[in-house]
């Protein structure tokens, strides 16, 4: 038993697990919804991935390893920054696609984070993500906004309110 925090989320999808499981896995769709990344990899156990910025700087903001890939059902993967020093070692995502008639329930799981603080990151982080990957498959077409925004509206607007000045 570990006590290092873990985030699970769930969503339901109007897809088939084949359209969620190309949506996780395939480039151009993720850059179509990750905000300004995409994911590359080939996704085959034992395979590096990246997310990767897309203005073309070919810079990896995030990386890992494909721990365990069954289309269309699961994929595992370990997750850190290029440089990031973790002792206790890689974040590790699961992704379960199951099928549930004419939709599908993907439920995220964000394994040994290191701390608190990542653990308020990945809480804002995964929802968004995960509303922008749902809007775009349900509608062709991503949120209007980045979700991600808010949080960073929020962020800003509580700083803002606890300075001392």
């Amino acid at each position: 038993m570990t006590d290092r925090p873990t985030f699970v989320y769930v969503t339901f999808i109007q897809a088939t697990p084949e359209q969620v499981w190309h949506a996780l896995t395939d480039a151009d769709v993720t850059a179509e919804y990750w905000a300004e990344h995409c994911n590359i990899s080939d996704w085959q156990v034992g395979s590096a991935w990246e997310h990767l910025r897309t203005d073309g700087s070919g810079i990896a903001d995030l990386v890992g390893t494909v721990l365990e890939a069954v289309p269309p059902k699961r994929l595992v993967i370990t997750r850190t920054g290029p440089n990031d020093e973790r002792p206790a070692g890689p974040g590790r995502v699961t992704f379960d696609i199951e099928p549930h008639g004419d939709i599908v329930r993907l439920t995220v799981t964000h394994e040994n984070l290191s701390d608190d603080a990542e653990y308020v990151l990945v809480s804002a982080g995964w929802p968004s993500v995960l509303a922008n990957l749902k809007t775009f498959l349900e509608t062709g077409r991503v949120l209007p906004q980045g979700p991600w925004e808010m949080y960073a509206e929020m962020r800003a607007a509580r700083m803002a309110f606890n300075d001392p000045k």
